[in-house]
């Protein structure tokens, strides 16, 4: 099963192999016989929710934020904020300067001034690399933060002697809180084996707890904000949404950036409507929502999901190829988990691992129209590469759907034959059907290429990378659906794995998991601090997005299996604009 996980409501005893017999009576002068027609197939259901988004509903989407004259006033105000920073390189206040970088990232709008922030943090590194001991606990805290996102060697010895400093802190007084938290947000960018950061972790997270009926009200919802989820580990489009409301409420608000702030978010959620009803059409001409109907039709949740991947205008043929790529997963992962027979499958899977047209005669009418969606929208897909780039991805892109594909009817395999695997074992096939290794080769595929040496090259150095990120998502994923599924008569996941290998309980189980989880934030975090590269640095970039977006939509929830968990984020980044510009 991949990351966009289903439940099943039959669980039938693999003997009874799917199949009834249509019995037939027919008479004749002489006698009444019993011809025994096509076996009828038995097929498991899913009984799916409906799509909460029609084709009409989101045909009929509008805004005013593509003309020229916003774009005009957000170009000003762009220089405006470029001459802002430009000042606060001048001064000798370097806590200032860290707040308004931490303030362009929260709210959206950094991605413009990447030049500008980029030389503000070498004059800010260059000042403070050997006067950490002296600072106070929130410069420590913000500044280890931003150099370490922004990967400047940064050791967490910086925080040495932070203990002594949180004995003299007043929870009453606002700057102190706000030390408090910069250090417990500080503590998610931490690597494998840096005892100092768990500790600070442990001890902001029981600080913040503790002192809630203290804390002042001008700064209770960002400490409630943080310990729901750490900033870190935030999507950088629905954090952006949430700190615009925040950050107008402030007293020191700066009125230059709440306005580009707001102006922008509508600009590029224009954009956004645009690639959704690219995608839309597309899906409306496949007709798999209508001649699939027993797989999800999610077609706005996966498109939310490539927002999560990268907001930025630029990503937009990339939001329209994925969100494609998303569609398709979904669907063939429930032709595997839900709709197809053993024997259905495995023609399925050779078909795929084939890519052969030709081979598609002998496989049931649903499996043709599934193959031939595929097959045309992955051809499109690489010929619009090929005529941008003069580079032939398709080798690379058959062989990343045959993986998942074969991975699929591994897992249909040990359904069928009712086995369970050791964790290992789930993981290791797992970590494939998530679907994240075959998103991250799209992704690639997306973003500039310059050879197919590149993407040989790209393979060797991301093999990590993609791994962690497969990772984090599946045991996410597992989390938060595998109660439901497995009350539904699913196979077993990563849990219950665990659980049947080593026996513990459920919730000694979901500990490990979490604790694997933040283990493997800690190993991507160093992968993307000792990137060789610009552009590796950008890829990693992307695949904590993908982290971070499974970790919003199974939040509370399967957000992608139920539509209702996600209709409020549909509705804020996608559908409705920031009023009050």
């Amino acid at each position: 099963m991949c990351f966009f996980s289903c439940p099943l409501v039959i669980r039938k005893d693999p003997v009874v192999r799917n199949t009834q017999f249509n019995i037939r009576r027919t008479t004749n002068s002489s006698q009444a016989k019993l011809t025994v027609a096509e076996p009828l197939v038995r097929r498991r259901s899913a009984s799916y929710e409906s799509s909460l988004w029609s084709y009409d509903r989101v045909q009929s989407l509008s805004t005013i934020y593509l003309g020229n004259d916003h774009t005009a006033t957000a170009d000003r105000l762009k220089e405006e904020v470029k001459t802002m920073i430009q000042k606060s390189s001048m001064v000798e206040n370097i806590l200032s300067s860290l707040e308004l970088v931490d303030e362009l990232q929260r709210l959206g709008i950094a991605y413009h001034f990447k030049e500008e922030i980029s030389k503000l943090l070498d004059m800010i590194h260059f000042k403070t690399h050997d006067k950490w001991d002296i600072m106070d606990l929130n410069v420590q805290s913000l500044g280890f933060r931003l150099l370490r996102q922004h990967s400047y060697p940064i050791s967490q010895d910086v925080f040495g002697n932070y203990k002594n400093k949180i004995e003299d802190l007043n929870p009453r007084l606002y700057k102190d809180m706000v030390g408090i938290l910069n250090l417990y947000e500080a503590s998610y960018h931490s690597f494998e084996d840096e005892s100092i950061l768990d500790e600070a972790k442990d001890l902001t997270t029981k600080y913040l707890t503790e002192k809630t009926y203290e804390i002042d009200e001008s700064i209770a919802s960002l400490v409630s904000h943080a310990l729901e989820v750490p900033l870190h580990w935030r999507v950088p489009r629905e954090e952006a949404r949430w700190f615009i409301k925040e950050y107008e409420k402030r007293s020191d608000m700066n009125q230059t950036l709440i306005e580009l702030a707001k102006l922008d978010f509508n600009i590029v959620q224009a954009i956004h409507i645009e690639d959704l009803k690219h995608t839309s059409r597309w899906w409306r001409n496949t007709s798999w929502d209508e001649r699939l109907t027993f797989a999800r039709d999610r077609l706005v949740e996966c498109f939310l999901w490539t927002v999560g991947y990268s907001y930025v205008p630029e990503f937009s043929l990339g939001r329209r190829n994925i969100t494609k790529v998303n569609a398709m997963i979904t669907t063939i992962d429930d032709v595997y988990d839900v709709y197809g027979t053993l024997d259905e499958l495995e023609q399925f899977t050779n078909v795929i691992t084939r890519w052969d047209i030709n081979a598609i005669e002998n496989l049931p009418n649903y499996m043709k129209i599934c193959f031939l969606g595929l097959y045309n929208t992955i051809n499109e897909i690489t010929y619009n590469t090929l005529i941008n780039t003069d580079i032939l991805v398709l080798p690379y892109l058959k062989k990343a759907w045959a993986d998942l594909c074969k991975s699929y009817l591994v897992e249909a395999k040990w359904y069928y034959s009712g086995h369970t695997p050791t964790l290992k074992e789930y993981l290791d096939n797992a970590c494939i059907t998530i679907g994240s290794p075959l998103t991250l080769m799209h992704i690639k595929c997306s973003t500039p290429i310059t050879s197919t040496k590149e993407i040989r090259r790209w393979f060797e150095e991301t093999e990590s990378i993609v791994n962690h990120t497969a990772l984090i998502v599946r045991l996410v994923d597992d989390l938060a659906t595998s109660s439901d599924e497995m009350k539904r008569g699913d196979s077993p996941k990563s849990i219950q794995c665990y659980m049947h290998e080593s026996g513990a309980t459920e919730e000694e189980a979901r500990r490990y998991i979490k604790n694997i989880i933040m283990n493997t934030w800690k190993k991507l975090n160093k992968e993307r601090a000792s990137a060789k590269s610009q552009l590796l640095q950008e890829f990693i970039d992307y695949a904590m997005d993908i982290v971070r977006m499974a970790q919003f939509m199974y939040g509370r929830g399967d957000g992608h299996g139920y539509p209702n968990v996600t209709k409020s984020h549909v509705l804020s980044l996608l559908f409705n604009p920031i009023q009050g510009i």
